[in-house]
């Protein structure tokens, strides 16, 4: 069986007697009772199974055992006040690392902003992003990849495996070429792109943000497939056909194609969350994260 493990006071203990000499000038350091000290620096004696000082008539000495554990001794003392240390710089914000996901239209505005925010005030904090969709996102959250997500989903679908913090609910846009007829709308309806063909991320609609449409029965005609924002917008600007754009990556569209902004009732929007992992403690650089992307998406969403 396996030794049970010291508890640190004792190790403490240990090292003021080495330094003092005696169990009563290490008592008065510490704050103990002479006898507390004697029966501390016993029990270290009987977990080591041998005695670690001589007892003189004036004050103790180190046997040869306690000369030999002792540099052990303040070994442990160094690495422990460096855990405290890094600890202490941990919940300061002033060390430590976070690690953040996003799915690509997040990208746009929501992300960059809160990333400088978060770097001006905590720029000893180490943060490596992720790209990838939601699925991705969570599956790392869920492996312990990831401290943060920004994750999406249309039409309320459920987001498992994760505590979800809503951030916003992204309205949708029709992106269409300049000169095309409903460019100067201020709002439209799905049924007035029915003859449109649609550029989509995947020849599964249902896969895209045409779910939320598909719900509501609308049935687009598919077009080229981009999975890309930016080869999205080219294909609509050359009139190849148009596109859905939340309202996240509006503030970055083209010059030469025009959003349309979809009816509330015919808008497919989609919810978006941060996610962290169920059942762990947030780190408080995820706290301090969180805390500025929720008021970020409150500015892009005012």
């Amino acid at each position: 069986m396996a030794p049970m493990p010291i508890p640190h006071d004792l190790y403490e203990v240990f090292r003021s007697v080495a330094r003092h000499g005696s169990f009563t000038a290490a008592a008065q350091v510490l704050g103990y009772t002479q006898s507390a000290v004697s029966r501390q620096v016993q029990t270290l004696e009987e977990e080591w199974g041998t005695p670690l000082f001589d007892r003189l008539p004036r004050g103790v000495r180190l046997t040869e055992a306690g000369r030999a554990l002792l540099p052990h001794a303040e070994a442990v003392d160094e690495r422990l006040r460096a855990a405290r240390a890094e600890l202490d710089a941990l919940r300061a914000l002033d060390g430590g690392r976070l690690r953040i996901g996003a799915f690509s239209t997040a990208d746009a505005a929501l992300l960059p902003r809160t990333l400088a925010a978060f770097r001006a005030r905590h720029p000893a904090v180490r943060v490596t992003r992720t790209e990838g969709g939601s699925a991705r996102q969570l599956a790392l959250l869920a492996a312990g990849e990831l401290d943060l997500g920004v994750v999406g989903t249309a039409c309320g679908q459920p987001l498992e495996g994760c505590e979800l913090h809503h951030l916003l609910d992204e309205r949708m846009y029709v992106a269409v070429p300049r000169g095309h007829a409903l460019a100067g709308r201020r709002s439209a309806r799905l049924a007035d792109f029915a003859g449109e063909e649609w550029i989509a991320a995947s020849s599964r609609p249902e896969e895209t943000l045409m779910a939320g449409a598909l719900a509501r029965g609308f049935q687009p005609r598919m077009g080229f497939l981009a999975a890309d924002w930016i080869a999205k917008q080219g294909f609509v600007a050359a009139g190849l056909g148009v596109t859905l754009v939340p309202e996240l990556a509006a503030s970055s569209a083209r010059a030469d194609i025009a959003l349309v902004p979809l009816r509330a009732e015919d808008s497919p929007r989609r919810e978006v969350y941060a996610a962290t992992p169920r059942g762990s403690a947030p780190s408080p650089a995820t706290t301090a994260f969180l805390a500025l992307l929720r008021s970020v998406a409150a500015e892009l969403t005012a």
